[in-house]
């Protein structure tokens, strides 16, 4: 029963059209049923259970949380409060000077750290600096283009193998898959960056912390193909001015719907072999009946210098629990002849967030950044 309640505690407060004041007190009015200073497992049990039914169905677990963070920080205030005033009272019935401060943490505030923090029980994965994995073995793959040309669509078969007909803008979406691969593990990071579309410098410091690029224009928008010509030029530039020379970004082209009838195109395939010529890979693809996305994931391996088993088909889909246990039974093998015979399989980090602008700002400044600024910035200018 205890369980139940925290279940739907938890699902109401992270609800985004549930009112605050509502959600604040319902978690207010089951803790204060709640001993003070005591520990439930079953809040973690409850909230991993509706992470993981929110995540079936489609929700994302770190909107969810981000939305629910406001709520828990108030109603944990408020209740500390309240639980500081009771010890007084009690202390002072008891006749002691000094009432002694339990230092357990009681079911709401272990719940709020999981949602604040990620899973506790969880290996602390995101708080490694590549979570175990060799830096060498780390990418992030940068996706850029014009809005409604199917961006989300292809990042969901790469991650899930699905296709939603409905459309919602997407502001920024950041997604985080751990591969376990003939004994190595790999870290791949994917950045949606849509929303960067109006703010220059901050587009400008994704495309200099990307390692692989993959623009998607739509078939039958001509302005979507316009776009993803000046931001491959745009690439181009700014790594050159970063490295101090021209170099070879590793870059995927997609000319997207290619479902939809001829008659609606818009963009002719000379046009586009004309526009990028050969120094990035072309594919005609339609996210919807999943035409040619495989050949697209094995340029985007092939080009960033990934395993090709990276690729969705070409690896067993594992929880994060599961990949951990594969980790662990690795690092107790010390690398040996079992780990390395295991199949491939990837897991998909629930709740991984964009790292923060000064982190990308110091990945892309290196060592020296810490200098005078004015030679920080002529290093990499940002704007």
């Amino acid at each position: 029963m205890y369980q139940t309640n925290t279940q739907q505690i938890y699902l109401s407060s992270m609800c985004p059209v549930m009112d605050l004041r509502q959600s604040v007190k319902a978690v207010i009015q089951h803790q204060s049923r709640a001993l003070p200073g005591t520990s439930s497992p079953g809040v973690l049990l409850a909230y991993k259970n509706a992470t993981q039914r929110l995540g079936a169905t489609g929700f994302k677990v770190s909107t969810l949380s981000k939305a629910g963070m406001g709520i828990l920080k108030l109603a944990t205030t408020q209740l500390k409060q309240q639980e500081k005033k009771a010890r007084v009272v009690r202390a002072s019935s008891l006749g002691k000077a000094h009432p002694s401060i339990d230092c357990k943490k009681s079911p709401l505030d272990q719940l709020a750290a999981l949602v604040l923090h990620g899973h506790a029980r969880l290996q602390p994965l995101a708080n490694e600096p590549h979570g175990s994995t060799k830096p060498q073995n780390c990418r992030r793959i940068v996706v850029l283009g014009a809005p409604r040309v199917g961006k989300t669509s292809i990042l969901r078969r790469f991650l899930r193998d699905g296709f939603d007909e409905r459309y919602e803008p997407t502001c920024e979406d950041f997604h985080r898959k751990l591969y376990h691969i003939r004994g190595e593990t790999y870290q791949i990071d994917i950045l949606d960056a849509s929303g960067e579309r109006g703010f220059p410098a901050k587009r400008r410091l994704s495309i200099l912390t990307g390692d692989i690029f993959l623009l998607v224009f739509s078939l039958d928008d001509r302005g979507s193909f316009e776009e993803v010509r000046a931001l491959h030029a745009e690439i181009a530039a700014a790594k050159a001015a970063l490295h101090k020379q021209k170099v070879c970004v590793p870059t995927v082209v997609c000319a997207n719907k290619l479902d939809l009838p001829s008659e609606q195109r818009a963009v002719s395939r000379p046009e586009v072999l004309r526009a990028f010529g050969s120094g990035c890979a072309l594919f005609e693809t339609s996210a919807k009946d999943s035409l040619n996305l495989e050949q697209v994931f094995e340029a985007l391996a092939r080009r960033g210098g990934l395993p090709l088993e990276t690729g969705p088909s070409q690896h067993r889909k594992v929880s994060i629990r599961s990949y951990q246990a594969l980790r662990a039974a690795r690092q107790a093998d010390k690398g040996g002849k079992t780990a390395a015979c295991e199949a491939p399989c990837g897991a998909l980090y629930p709740l991984a967030r964009r790292p923060s602008f000064g982190t990308d700002l110091r990945l892309v400044l290196g060592p020296k950044g810490n200098g005078k600024q004015g030679k920080a910035m002529d290093k990499c200018q940002i704007q």
